[in-house]
């Protein structure tokens, strides 16, 4: 765009059309009338067709078959995915699907699709996009599907956000501008530009992003209609500030989301730990308040975030052989003492409550498959 508008300010030449009738011009032995020429010769520059003006975004006005805004609202268990991989790298779609029914018979109300947990990060945009595309095409009528198209590129969120809702997601998760980060104002510019396409979740993890979020921005883009709410991973006090404004929140704890939902008010919770074992945090979100289930559940999701996620929920999937032993660099599997003591946990909490079929097993070293080329 920007070298657009700088020729758009080039004065060009208006030749009248009448003036060139009749007339003829050399082409070397023998001659021919004059026709428009897409050529640009030298120091002759073009016009641009657009100006700032001009340019809206792809957004259309036919009426879309999504989800609403409330209906997002209203979900207590969302699940952040594992993308599971084939052993040269490639998305391994058998067992992505089979890990979505899995969610959805255990009572999953939504996914994030390319979250932090889905390593929408190890992903081109295309892997992305067509993930969320697929995801939408073979489940969404039984489940929501919410695509992460944020970025901390304000344009390559805004392209990503028009392409997730043009292939039907039914919501997009976005967090704030991470590494390169800005100011409170620039936070807000960067929200309001990808909320008007669609229903829209703030995601706030300072862990990872290196910024808070603080109330005052989210208060200021809290009135956009799209807006649906806050996934909130600072804790349970940030929880209560907004649910005492009205403000849906969910809790990105998983060790904390009892309390932030009996207790603080919160939707309910965006999960790592049910892609595991989805049917009890369906029970924590939905069955009151419940601290012996939620004390069974702790071990789980503290071993769960020993390492940085995803490499615990990665590890954890192939020992249950739900997902191939693949992982994407620069994630590495757990040791071989952290992977005995997940088969302890599975052996405390009960095999019949997590997904899949097999037995946990421990793994050798050289079952693990570690791609740098994806």
């Amino acid at each position: 765009m920007a070298h657009l508008l700088l020729l758009g300010t080039m004065r060009p030449t208006v030749v009248k059309a009448d003036s060139l009738a009749g007339h003829t011009r050399s082409t070397g032995d023998r001659t021919a009338p004059w026709r428009c020429s897409a050529r640009i010769g030298r120091r002759r520059f073009p016009v641009a067709a657009s100006s700032v003006d001009d340019y809206l975004p792809m957004r259309s006005n036919e009426v879309k078959n999504r989800t609403s805004k409330d209906d997002i609202a209203s979900l207590r268990l969302i699940t952040a995915v594992k993308t599971p991989y084939l052993p040269d790298g490639r998305f391994d779609l058998e067992a992505y699907d089979s890990l979505i029914n899995m969610q959805i018979e255990g009572g999953a109300e939504g996914v994030i699709v390319g979250g932090t947990t889905g390593e929408g990060h190890l992903m081109s945009w295309d892997e992305h996009i067509m993930l969320i595309g697929h995801t939408v095409n073979c489940f969404g009528t039984r489940i929501k599907v919410i695509g992460n198209t944020g970025s901390n590129s304000t344009g390559e969120s805004v392209h990503a956000t028009e392409q997730g809702f043009a292939v039907g997601m039914h919501g997009a998760l976005q967090i704030n501008p991470y590494y390169g980060k800005t100011s409170y104002e620039g936070l807000i510019a960067h929200f309001e530009a990808v909320l008007p396409m669609g229903p829209t979740i703030i995601y706030n993890a300072p862990s990872r992003s290196a910024q808070d979020i603080p109330p005052p921005v989210i208060e200021a883009v809290s009135g956009y209609s799209n807006m649906v709410g806050v996934k909130e991973c600072v804790g349970h006090e940030r929880v209560k500030c907004y649910t005492d404004k009205g403000i849906s929140v969910w809790s990105g704890n998983d060790d904390e989301c009892h309390d932030s939902r009996w207790k603080y008010g919160a939707t309910g919770v965006i999960s790592v730990a049910s892609n595991l074992v989805p049917g009890l945090m369906r029970s924590l979100m939905h069955g009151g308040e419940n601290a012996a289930l939620n004390e069974k559940l702790l071990p789980l999701m503290k071993w769960l975030f020993d390492e940085p996620n995803p490499i615990p929920l990665n590890t954890a999937l192939a020992q249950l052989g739900v997902a191939r032993p693949v992982f994407r660099l620069p994630y590495v599997p757990l040791s071989l003492e952290k992977r005995v003591e997940f088969v302890r946990i599975v052996e405390s909490i009960g095999r019949e409550h997590f997904v899949g079929l097999k037995e946990a097993r421990v793994l050798d070293e050289d079952d693990f498959v570690r791609v740098d080329r994806y």
